[in-house]
């Protein structure tokens, strides 16, 4: 596939991305599935080698393959890489526009207009490093997202929507039917997951997890929320948030130290 572009979670590749062979580095100008993800991981945390794969499958890269089957990039299949995660980290265009993009420029076109179809949701509403602090715990922001909102910015068709309503993973807002920030995170992250075939009827279990977490923090703070002063409420709600981060750290340590042992 020609392109016109300047320039040039993740887990293991398999024997059809890692090519063991001389012609592994940059020699020939082409590059293994792992050296792409090298160049492309510090700008896109996110970039997998599920997702590459999946991008190749919708026609947004040809990588060349090798006799023996194994796939090597292009610095053109790079940049085109490159511009697609960009149009989907900064502007939140769904793949189908992407693709269309990245055809006119192959054709010698300029590509549309970027519009703004929805709001851009805050950075800060978004971020976290996996340890979760009890200030972050606190924080309560006003995102309110209507439906076709979410399905645009977490980049999620309907019917993923609906399953994960379905198993109670992303619950609508009583009264507005609305989603915040948590159903944002939350779609995003599933959408992720579907890139290692976890669908959410497999990720019910952290729905139960999370629900039982839930259920000892509320039975250690009730004396608390019980008191008679004007503090017993602030005090209950600082206690609240503590016990959650360190609960989340506990669960994060605990799950890394049984992949460890497996």
């Amino acid at each position: 596939m020609p392109s016109a572009l300047p320039g040039a979670g993740d887990g293991a590749a398999d024997r059809s991305d890692q090519d063991p062979g001389r012609d592994s580095g940059h020699e020939s100008g082409r590059m293994n599935i792992g050296q792409v993800l090298d160049l492309l991981r510090a700008d896109f945390p996110a970039i997998s080698i599920p997702k590459i794969r999946y991008w190749e499958e919708e026609g947004l890269i040809s990588p060349e393959r090798t006799p023996s089957g194994y796939r090597k990039f292009s610095p053109a299949d790079v940049a085109r890489l490159r511009y697609a995660l960009t149009m989907q980290r900064d502007h939140y265009l769904p793949l189908k526009v992407i693709a269309e993009h990245l055809d006119a420029i192959d054709r010698g076109l300029e590509p549309p207009p970027i519009e703004p179809v929805v709001p851009v949701v805050p950075q800060v509403a978004l971020a976290g490093d996996g340890t979760p602090s009890a200030e972050s715990f606190a924080r309560r922001d006003q995102l309110r997202l209507s439906r076709r909102e979410l399905l645009k910015i977490a980049d999620i068709d309907s019917a993923l929507l609906d399953q994960l309503e379905q198993f109670g993973l992303i619950v609508p807002r009583l009264g507005t039917g609305h989603y915040d920030t948590d159903a944002l995170v939350i779609a995003q992250t599933a959408r992720e997951l579907a890139d290692f075939g976890l669908e959410p009827r497999h990720l019910r279990a952290f729905r139960a997890a999370a629900d039982r977490e839930v259920g000892l923090v509320e039975q250690v703070v009730a004396p608390l929320r019980g008191g008679r002063d004007a503090g017993a409420r602030a005090r209950a709600d600082t206690a609240v948030n503590e016990i959650a981060a360190l609960s989340v750290r506990l669960h994060a340590t605990l799950v890394k130290s049984g992949l460890k042992r497996s």
